[in-house]
């Protein structure tokens, strides 16, 4: 109905070790203010592989954010990534939308390389040019992994109304809050166990990947080298310290740790770059909870040589310092991405 203000989406990215939920108010201007943010540890038994192996310890961490930050909104979105997660341009004839809508499943057997009766399919039109070929978007999620997930939400009392990709979130995150011109920019938001890359050439997306690579490395390498139960190792990759512990003893296993995820980003960039029209990068942008590690921009930095900056997905969010201590915001900011990318989001869009 017109003049209707649409509802805004709790964003709420259940992630491998943690959860984070954003919850933003719209203002003029397409901006916005942070009305809560909040982020729970999850156990390394909860999640494992982008799989919910525990659904109750999932269940009971966000039920706790929810109550602890008193979220009335009932209207969450979630995001997922990894194997489950299928992500293809494709070239089909051009045709109409009531053409496309009646012959997409048929065209996405092809591209799929699951039952297309077991996945929830979603696609949009990136151009339908002038020509006799149009180029389609196509999504498509594993029907049991979006039900872990979207059952998690319900079991917490709230209303799961959308499910995003984890690469788009993040796209959404960047978009509310740094100018995008005409330069080719690799998004690179590190989990605990994989990795999203979402490559942008002049605004928009034109590569997208996950990696089974991610903050839980650097975590169990300095367990093996300094022999320290896990919640001490993920503290010490932060730069925190750990009892006597030196940061130059952690440096040595951290910067091993990230030349093998620049390794693993090279690999991707490689065939990105091979299979492109675009040549090269012009930047990095770190999001994710293992975007702060100790050094890792510089090691990109060396490896890419390309400008490397952490993301902070409240960059252009208006906030009260009196509701938010901007130490606890800027130490989140980068681990928050995903959520405020679904944050931005409404119902029905």
């Amino acid at each position: 109905m017109f003049g209707k203000r649409k509802r805004q989406v709790v964003g709420c990215d259940v992630g491998s070790s943690s959860i984070k939920i954003v919850e933003l108010k719209p203002l003029k201007n397409d901006e916005y203010q942070l009305l809560h943010a909040a982020i729970a540890n999850l156990s390394p038994e909860a999640i494992v592989d982008g799989a919910i192996m525990d659904s109750s310890l999932v269940v009971e961490a966000l039920s706790r954010l929810i109550a602890d930050n008193n979220i009335r909104n009932p209207n969450f979105g979630g995001s997922l990534s990894g194997h489950s997660v299928i992500i293809k341009k494709i070239q089909l004839p051009s045709m109409t939308d009531s053409e496309l809508a009646e012959s997409i499943q048929w065209e996405a057997e092809q591209y799929i390389p699951f039952d297309i009766n077991d996945v929830n399919l979603d696609y949009v039109v990136l151009d339908s040019g002038a020509g006799d070929t149009m180029d389609v978007l196509l999504v498509a999620v594993k029907k049991d992994r979006i039900a872990d997930y979207t059952s998690v939400i319900v079991q917490a009392g709230k209303d799961p109304v959308l499910v995003d990709v984890d690469v788009f979130a993040l796209q959404n995150a960047f978009e509310s809050n740094y100018s995008v011109d005409g330069e080719t920019a690799a998004l690179v938001n590190i989990g605990a166990s994989v990795m999203n890359i979402n490559v942008l050439h002049r605004g928009a997306s034109i590569f997208w990947r996950d990696v089974a690579f991610g903050g839980n490395q650097y975590t169990e390498a300095i367990q093996r080298e300094l022999n320290l139960p896990r919640e001490d190792a993920e503290r010490l990759k932060l730069g925190n310290q750990v009892g006597e512990h030196s940061l130059q003893q952690v440096m040595g296993v951290l910067n091993s740790v990230s030349e093998d995820l620049a390794a693993e980003m090279q690999k991707t960039i490689d065939f990105f770059v091979a299979t492109s029209s675009v040549d090269r990068l012009d930047r990095l942008v770190l999001a994710g909870g293992s975007a702060q590690v100790l050094n890792l921009d510089e090691v990109l930095k060396e490896r890419f040589q390309v400008d490397v900056e952490i993301m902070n997905p409240f960059r252009n969010i208006r906030y009260s310092e009196s509701d938010f201590d901007p130490e606890w915001i800027n130490r989140h900011a980068p681990a928050m991405s995903v959520a405020v990318g679904l944050a931005v989001r409404t119902v029905g869009d």
